[in-house]
């Protein structure tokens, strides 16, 4: 099974992030700033950690049919972050682009949190909604005003040229405040909907998907332990995030994709396991099916899990397996 060693070692080395940037303007006042004490996390590869991802993942395809769930269908990080001194990380095929569907609704959670914590933007009881409403329920038309608000930007009919750019260059604003964090490989300037994008939304997309959102379950990862850990932003804005993240598995629902008990949170249904905490966000199309999740357990376990599905959306048993085998194999690691 492939996977991408060298990430590890690599990846924030880079001071750049991939992303379609149709024209360089001036700096905006409003610009998404880096902390000045921000450091960016070093992770170190753990063989352990690798060994129980690859087994894991392993095990699930090999349940199914040869050939129904190919490997290159799947993405999966895992990090330890049970020592905040000792960052443990495993992943496979954790560099590979993939359309995120609603899981980039956490990077604009973030990117928000450091405006508001830059005094940039004033929480209004609108905006707070919309907040919530992007995370809890997944809202896509929230998402549309918080990064409307995010970049100054709004839909519309197709723009000439000179003006797309300048629209464009605004857009890409959250882009330029992970590159500045040393985030790569990402994209993340596109508003989610619930059918398709038109007019700026569809130029901006290039029309043909060319600039369609973009994540991997690395960077993902990455900053759901920046959360976890209260070093992406104030501690007190990231139990804020934290607290709309936060999924009760044992909820009474009838709905299979609740993000509390449609992804990562079967696993601890079906496991019925207990003094379990969970928080995530999870996505799905009519292609894909993803969660990140972080998960503390009553015994001392701390970890991010991250996996990306592609053509298997209505697949609700391959995520919380995988997770599942991860719980088990961490808690007999420990013994």
């Amino acid at each position: 099974m492939h996977r991408s060693t060298g990430f590890v070692l690599s990846v924030f080395l880079f001071a750049t992030c991939i992303f379609t940037s149709v024209s360089i303007g001036q700096k905006s006042s409003a610009e998404i700033s880096r902390p000045v004490n921000y450091a960016v996390p070093v992770f170190r590869g753990s063989i352990e950690l690798q060994t129980i991802l690859d087994s894991s993942v392993q095990e699930v395809l090999n349940s199914y049919s040869a050939g129904s769930f190919k490997a290159d269908e799947i993405a999966a990080t895992l990090i330890d972050v049970t020592s905040s001194s000792d960052l443990k990380w495993a992943d496979v095929h954790g560099e590979k682009r993939i359309y995120p569907a609603s899981v980039v609704k956490m990077f604009y959670m973030a990117a928000l949190q450091r405006q508001l914590e830059d005094k940039k933007i004033t929480l209004s009881k609108e905006m707070e909604r919309g907040l919530r409403d992007m995370i809890v329920d997944s809202s896509n038309e929230a998402t549309q005003y918080i990064l409307d608000v995010l970049t100054e930007t709004s839909s519309g009919a197709e723009l000439p040229q000179k003006e797309f750019e300048k629209w464009q260059y605004k857009r890409n604003r959250v882009n330029r405040f992970f590159s500045s964090l040393r985030y790569q490989n990402i994209n993340v300037n596109q508003k989610t909907h619930c059918e398709d994008a038109y007019g700026v939304e569809q130029q901006s997309r290039n029309y043909k998907g060319e600039n369609r959102n973009m994540l991997t379950t690395n960077a993902t990862a990455r900053l759901l332990a920046e959360i976890a850990l209260r070093r992406f932003v104030s501690p007190e804005r990231s139990d804020a995030m934290l607290a709309l993240m936060k999924r009760d598995p044992f909820r009474k629902t009838n709905d299979t994709d609740d993000q509390s008990t449609g992804f990562t949170g079967k696993a601890i249904i079906d496991g019925k396991l207990q003094g379990v905490s969970l928080w995530s966000k999870a996505g799905w199309t009519s292609r894909s099916r993803h969660d990140a999740a972080y998960i503390e357990t009553s015994d001392g376990l701390k970890f991010v899990l991250v996996i990306f599905t592609e053509n298997h959306a209505n697949d609700r048993e391959a995520i919380p397996a995988i997770a599942a085998k991860i719980i088990r194999k961490l808690k007999e690691s420990k013994t």
